[in-house]
């Protein structure tokens, strides 16, 4: 009887190792149809047989639990916008502290790497995460400009990413892809939040500024998509520190308003140099909340008291998981949250409601998929579902800038812009679950 039992085991072995050799001869077939995909194309047929490829392996070796999980963050911690990369790092790291160090159960490491906001560095920091350090899943890119180019280089090593941060339009309309989970939003929501409030208060001539990247562009579309008044466009350079020629073309102009969306340390260098000129006198300023967050505001002093900006976040909501998350980063940081840190912590939340759902096997790409789109963890921000193309359905916010009772410059909660809001792109996403 034994015999016979080895007998099967090892022919069902053989079969085993016939079928992945055979996959994996007919998968350099389309490697070449692979490596010429990007962002902005259609996947085509090399990507769709690589997909059924990874079907027919992932049959032939079915899944077991891991013993551990590795988790790649690839994020800005140089640099203008170190500030907001701190803050992502920071915040993952404080969920697995406050869960003794495990993600579904699993012991948990964080391997980090910075992009120094450059396209060729991310994409580098990206491939030595996944082929040297062979993490099971990616988070941590903030800007689209650093997402797109190493894209199609996370997509075909079938890791699941979830973006705390940037949701660009490549990755929510028809290219969506069943690896990509945004905890932030689609690009274009916070804006068009604002575009609502200033559309509403009568402004009838706008000017936007942004730094000239994908997010940038698609910040002041998603103002446009709202705000239906006169609007033109200036913009900057990523990481542009001297912003006197943008400033003198504003005067120039003579809007009713501005709209600005510059993060992280751009940001602070346009705010103070904006406030000296004496313009915010006589031209309002709108912004979206990550151009008016706690990162910010740190750097900028009083200078954006009374501004009021967009957000899907508020460290004052009230709700539990807020509040244990807000009164644990102060603790342990010593500083307010930004709408980054709240994005973050939410994205480790979400790995880890899913990894345990999937009972810890990593590799059933299908267990965990349909985990990831459950959602189910309490979201710092309280209403929060995912859409067909995994960006948020969720609510947005108006907060202003204040002096809080200790002194701090910070932001309260005013009201909701919307309840339930869905991106413009979903529509056109072609996958059904």
């Amino acid at each position: 009887m034994n015999v016979i039992a080895c007998a099967i085991t090892g022919a069902a072995a053989g079969f085993n190792r016939t079928l992945i050799g055979a996959a994996s001869r007919a998968a350099r077939g389309v490697s070449g149809g692979l490596a010429a995909w990007r962002p902005g194309q259609p996947p085509g047929r090399p990507y769709r047989a690589a997909a059924a490829l990874a079907a027919l392996i992932a049959a032939a070796t079915p899944a077991t639990a891991a013993d551990r999980v590795k988790v790649g963050m690839v994020t800005t911690l140089s640099g203008p916008a170190a500030v907001d990369g701190e803050d992502i790092r920071d915040a993952f790291q404080l969920f697995l502290k406050l869960n003794g160090g495990r993600l579904g159960g699993l012991p948990a490491e964080l391997v980090i790497g910075d992009d120094a906001a450059n396209a060729e560095t991310g994409k580098q920091v990206v491939d030595r995460l996944l082929k040297r350090d062979r993490v099971d899943l990616m988070t941590g890119i903030i800007f689209s400009s650093v997402l797109l180019p190493a894209w199609s280089t996370i997509a075909e090593s079938n890791t699941f990413y979830v973006s705390p941060n940037t949701g660009p339009q490549e990755l929510a309309g028809e290219r969506c892809s069943p690896f990509f989970f945004s905890t932030a939003w689609q690009n274009e929501e916070p804006p068009a939040a604002m575009g609502q409030h200033v559309q509403e208060r009568g402004y009838k001539y706008v000017v936007g500024l942004a730094p000239g990247y994908v997010g940038g562009r698609e910040t002041l579309a998603g103002f446009k998509r709202t705000f239906k008044g006169r609007f033109e466009e200036i913009y900057s350079r990523m990481g542009q520190v001297d912003y006197a020629a943008e400033i003198s073309q504003i005067r120039t102009l003579k809007p009713d308003a501005i709209f600005v969306f510059l993060p992280g340390g751009m940001g602070i260098n346009f705010l103070k140099q904006y406030s000296a000129s004496g313009l915010s006198r006589d031209i309002q300023l709108f912004v979206p909340g990550f151009t008016a967050d706690e990162d910010t505001l740190r750097g900028t002093g009083d200078t954006l008291l009374g501004v009021i900006n967009s957000s899907e976040w508020a460290h004052d909501m009230d709700n539990a998981a807020n509040q244990r998350f807000v009164s644990a980063f102060q603790k342990t940081y010593n500083r307010l949250p930004s709408m980054y840190a709240a994005q973050s912590y939410d994205a480790a939340q979400l790995y880890d409601a899913a990894i345990r759902d999937a009972k810890g096997k990593l590799e059933d790409k299908d267990a965990m998929r349909t985990a990831l789109r459950a959602a189910k963890f309490a979201s710092v921000r309280g209403n929060f579902r995912f859409n067909r193309n995994h960006m948020p359905i969720q609510d947005y916010y108006l907060r202003v800038v204040i002096r809080d009772a200790q002194g701090r410059i910070t932001n309260r909660l005013l009201n909701r812009i919307y309840a339930d809001r869905a991106d413009s792109f979903a529509a056109a996403c072609p996958m059904k679950w």
